[in-house]
C-alpha cells in the first residue's frame, strides 16, 4: 500500500469529524456496540500495544540519550506517566464539569478547561499521526485492522469528550482533533527521528491509549454485553493472529 500512514490518516480524520456524530444507537443497542468496541479495544492493547512496549524497552536500553539508559524498565515508566497525565486530565473534566453543574446549572466543562483538554489530545492526535508512518510494511489487511481498533478508539474517545465539553467541543474541539492527526502524518513524511527518541514518544502514547480503553471502552456491568465483548475481543483476535 503507497503511503498507508496518510491514507489512514485522512481515514481517522474522518471520524473525528464526521462519523463521530452519528448516532448508531438508532441502529445498534449502545450496549451491544460499545462492548463490541471494548472488545475490539481490548485484543489491540493484548496483541498490539503490549508487544509494540516490549519492542520499545529493547530500542531503550541501547539508548545513549541521558538518563533514559539508566533506567531499568524506563518504557514502562513513560507508558505510566502517560496514564497518569490523561488521568489527571480527565479527572480535571469532572472536577469541572461538577462544579459547573453545582453553581450554574450547566453540565459541561469551563472554556479554559475545554481548551487545556483538547490541546492535550490535539498533541496525542499530532504525536499518533506522527507514528502512522511505521506502518508503511504493513499488509493491507493489517491496517485495516489497525484502522478498525484504532477508528472504533477515537469514536468512544470523541463520544466522551462530547459528554464532557458539548458544544464547543462539536464547534472546535473536533476540527482541532481532526487538524491535528493530518499535521502529525505529514510530518512522519517529511521528518524521521530516530529510533529510541520515537520510542519515547510510543510509550508516552501507549500509557494515554491504555486509560482512555480501561477507563471509557470497557463498559460497565448495567451498560454492557458479554456476548458483544468477547465476539469482539476473539474476532479480533483471530484475525490478527491469522496474519
Amino acid at each position: 500500500m503507497q503511503n498507508p500512514g496518510l491514507i489512514l490518516a485522512i481515514g481517522l480524520a474522518l471520524v473525528h469529524a464526521f462519523v463521530s456524530k452519528l448516532d448508531i444507537s438508532k441502529f445498534i443497542p449502545e450496549h451491544r456496540w460499545m462492548s463490541f468496541a471494548g472488545g475490539v479495544s481490548l485484543g489491540y492493547v493484548f496483541l498490539e500495544i503490549f508487544p509494540e512496549l516490549s519492542h520499545a524497552q529493547e530500542e531503550l536500553e541501547h539508548s545513549t540519550i541521558p538518563f533514559v539508559a539508566y533506567l531499568e524498565n524506563h518504557v514502562y515508566l513513560l507508558a505510566l506517566l502517560g496514564l497518569l497525565v490523561f488521568y489527571g486530565l480527565d479527572f480535571l473534566a469532572l472536577t469541572s464539569r461538577q462544579w459547573n453543574r453545582t453553581t450554574h446549572n450547566d453540565d459541561s466543562t469551563g472554556i479554559a478547561i475545554f481548551w487545556i483538554h483538547i490541546a492535550a489530545f490535539a498533541g496525542l492526535n499530532g504525536v499518533f499521526g506522527y507514528l502512522l508512518q511505521d506502518l508503511a510494511d504493513h499488509t493491507v489487511l493489517r491496517c485495516i485492522l489497525f484502522f478498525v481498533a484504532v477508528a472504533l478508539h477515537f469514536f468512544i474517545m470523541d463520544h466522551n469528550l462530547r459528554e464532557h465539553h458539548k458544544t464547543p467541543y462539536d464547534q472546535y474541539g473536533r476540527w482541532l482533533l481532526t487538524a491535528a492527526i493530518m499535521v502529525g502524518a505529514i510530518a512522519g513524511q517529511a521528518i524521521h527521528l530516530n529510533e529510541a527518541a520515537v520510542s519515547i514518544i510510543w510509550a508516552f502514547l501507549a500509557g494515554s491509549i491504555i486509560l482512555n480503553i480501561l477507563k471509557r471502552e470497557l463498559p460497565d456491568e448495567q451498560k454492557s454485553c458479554f456476548g458483544s465483548f468477547g465476539g469482539g475481543a476473539a474476532l479480533y483476535t483471530t484475525l490478527i493472529l491469522s496474519l
